[in-house]
């Protein structure tokens, strides 16, 4: 099975962490969140790995290797101006016929090949790993009419959304989507496949867990959690 780890950003949320060390190589506890992504990858019976750079590139490919420490076939790819999480995937040399793309931050406890081999028994050109939410307003929130009448009072509400984890199962068909020039994000792509009738599939998984580490509180939650319950994201092989 072949994934690709989208790990080309510059991580400006977490400056000044990132300024010298990329995102995806902070560590939570001992082990960097890119390293906990290919072993899982590893377990899950990945054998071949694209990690698209950008910024820093030499620092993944010193710390990276060939890939052998996880027992997976790793190729590099650079990108020499930015892309997009979607216009990178242009790069690719002969990428599988369906493949697994996840953001190099992502802390998560979905089974990788589970999902991937879901997504190739179904007709869409894409699924997209979708994590709940729960967002809690710490105010009486109030809803009024046209004349500023009130309507409803909730006070404190909490609600719930499913959100895009930057973890995709794509199949190789979409990249024709893509016009090969300029920059291009993942959401685009997928607007452009359903705009001609292509399917995007949403994968659920209640109880997997997610946290991206983009923000410093969502990297301490993170790190908090990984170093707590260590064996929850890192499995025996």
């Amino acid at each position: 099975m072949h994934a690709v780890i989208l790990a080309g950003g510059l991580g400006t949320r977490l400056r000044p962490f990132s300024v010298t060390i990329p995102k995806p190589l902070l560590p939570l506890g001992d082990k960097p969140i890119i390293d906990i992504i290919l072993t899982q990858l590893s377990y899950r019976k990945f054998t071949r790995v694209t990690v698209l750079l950008g910024h820093m590139s030499s620092l993944f490919q010193a710390f990276l290797g060939d890939g052998s420490k996880w027992g997976l076939s790793l190729e590099y790819v650079v990108e020499e101006v930015p892309l997009g999480t979607a216009g990178a995937l242009r790069l690719i040399q002969d990428p599988a016929e369906n493949f697994l793309v996840v953001n190099g931050d992502t802390l998560t406890t979905l089974d990788f090949g589970r999902m991937l081999s879901s997504h190739g028994e179904c007709a869409a050109l894409a699924s997209i790993f979708c994590a709940r939410i729960e967002e809690f307003v710490d105010y009486g929130v109030v809803e009024f009419d046209g004349d500023r009448r009130l309507m409803a009072y909730k006070e404190k509400p909490t609600s719930t959304y499913y959100v895009s984890t930057g973890v995709y199962a794509l199949r190789r068909e979409i990249l024709r989507f893509d016009s090969g020039e300029g920059r291009l994000d993942m959401p685009d792509l997928f607007k452009r496949a359903m705009k001609e009738g292509g399917a995007i599939n949403c994968h659920i998984e209640d109880d997997a867990y997610w946290r991206d580490i983009g923000r410093f509180d969502h990297f301490d939650a993170a790190s908090k959690d990984f170093q707590e319950n260590r064996s929850r994201f890192i499995l025996d092989n």
